[in-house]
């Protein structure tokens, strides 16, 4: 560990204007995705246990967060690595080449399903997609039927469908950092916008006005911010059992005595239709690893063997107790050789 830190010095005394800053870091910065959190916190913990290196620092600052502090630079100033609960952007890769950061390995480690979710006490509820984009889309299509938007009008899920119950739309969500809240607009907005066909059409005509009209979010009080952590979430869904909150399946898996998942289109929300493709709303976890750090931040390649071996990503794998649902085996095979070879990704 000694002449990791000695290399470090010597590597990273261009960019520094310390050397004992340099010298002092010696362990591994994990920033990013509070979907992905959990389960870089259990590889971190039994990392930190069965090597001779220090458990690894995990922060939950959100995807878009995480990938902007990832992208500032390299040098021991910045973090190694940055969980994603979606694929990094091409803005934000073109952000982290203007800034040095130019080699980065890419690692998809499995699958999250994004729930709608009720206080476990809560009468069930059973939504489409396009029952969730009316309800929380901020502009929607005119009840009149002209093919024009108007901002949005409904107050209760009964206005939005009438076979569904006349209470409040309260819906408790993740913020614009969020890779929770990307995938939710993009496969539940989105999927739910699209299932008017004269939406859809549009797309094809004009799809920076598509996008706009799809992805934007109410803002009148029915979609609350709750910020990044989940907890509150499930504090406020206990409180209130009429609202729904977004979140990740992980999370749902790990506090299945306190909240439930809504039915879509048809389907709950669990392991087995998650994995089978049954359940509408799912989404890739990454992270994302500094190349130029590896063999200058103690350990980082090592952590690396430790996430994407068996006994963690595996079928039976430790990180499936957590919630995750694992690649299939091939898959997982290709993911595993790419990231021994540190091989860098490519847009």
């Amino acid at each position: 560990m000694l002449k990791a830190l000695c290399i470090a010095v010597v590597l990273f005394v261009g960019t520094s204007t310390s050397v004992s800053v340099w010298a002092a870091r010696d362990y591994i910065e994990i920033v990013g995705s509070s979907t992905v959190y959990p389960f870089a916190t259990v590889v971190a913990e039994r990392f930190g246990r069965a090597t001779p290196f220090k458990t690894p620092k995990v922060e939950a600052t959100g995807s878009g967060g995480g990938i902007k502090l990832f992208c500032q630079g390299v040098g021991v100033g910045h973090p190694d690595i940055a969980n994603s609960s979606r694929r990094i952007k091409a803005r934000e890769w073109e952000d982290c080449r203007r800034n040095g950061v130019s080699d980065i390995v890419e690692v998809l480690i499995g699958y999250d399903g994004i729930i709608i979710g009720q206080a476990v006490d809560a009468d069930p509820i059973s939504l489409t997609q396009l029952d969730v984009y009316r309800a929380l889309a901020k502009r929607v299509p005119n009840p009149n039927g002209n093919h024009s938007f108007v901002d949005n009008p409904y107050r209760t899920w009964a206005e939005v469908n009438p076979a569904l119950p006349d209470q409040p739309i309260e819906v408790l969500g993740p913020p614009p950092t969020s890779g929770t809240r990307d995938a939710f607009v993009e496969l539940v907005l989105e999927a739910g916008c699209d299932q008017v066909p004269w939406i859809a059409a549009m797309k094809s005509v004009d799809e920076d006005q598509h996008k706009a009209l799809c992805h934007a979010v109410r803002e009148d009080g029915h979609f609350v911010e709750a910020g990044e952590n989940d907890n509150l979430i499930v504090q406020k869904l206990n409180a209130n059992p009429k609202a729904l909150g977004i979140f990740g399946f992980s999370f749902l898996d790990q506090n299945s005595d306190l909240i439930k998942g809504a039915m879509v289109e048809g389907h709950i929300p669990s392991f087995d239709t998650i994995a089978n493709g049954d359940y509408p709303i799912s989404r890739p976890l990454y992270f994302y690893v500094k190349k130029a750090h590896v063999g200058v931040i103690p350990g980082i390649k090592e952590y690396l063997m430790e996430f994407t071996s068996n006994k963690a990503w595996g079928d039976e794998g430790y990180l499936t107790d957590k919630g995750m649902i694992p690649l299939p085996p091939q898959r997982r095979t290709w993911v595993g050789t790419s990231v021994r070879s540190l091989e860098p990704m490519a847009l």
